[in-house]
């Protein structure tokens, strides 16, 4: 998918900002108690997630997300299909004080890739 160059740069601002966990790390992580957080839009989410994660979509994140997971100490793996998304997503709520949002890189598709 072809994005607007401001788009991107504000992307991959955020994406430089956060801290990613590679897919292969993701099962261990929630067996451990960190939230897989699908942010992509119910459509995508019904078509595919990874099991157990939970979703709220990009455009409804910050209303909801302090009803959903109030813990700010909570380490929440946010993914969408690949980066863009996630990323955001991850720096947003670091910055409502989330200090374990991180961005499963690749996201549902290099998740997906590993056989998951």
């Amino acid at each position: 998918m072809a994005y607007t160059n401001k788009f991107q740069q504000l992307a991959d601002a955020a994406r430089a900002r956060i801290s990613e966990v590679q897919p292969a790390e993701v099962d261990a992580l929630m067996q451990n108690g960190a939230v897989a957080l699908d942010i992509r839009d119910k459509e995508e989410h019904d078509l595919d997630h990874i099991p157990g994660s939970l979703h709220i979509s990009r455009g409804k994140l910050e209303m909801n997300i302090e009803g959903v997971i109030p813990d700010l100490d909570t380490t929440i793996l946010c993914y969408c299909n690949a980066f863009n998304r996630g990323a955001l997503s991850a720096d947003t709520l670091r910055s409502m004080g989330y200090k374990n949002a991180k961005l499963i890189a690749g996201g549902l598709k290099s998740y997906r890739a590993l056989g998951s």
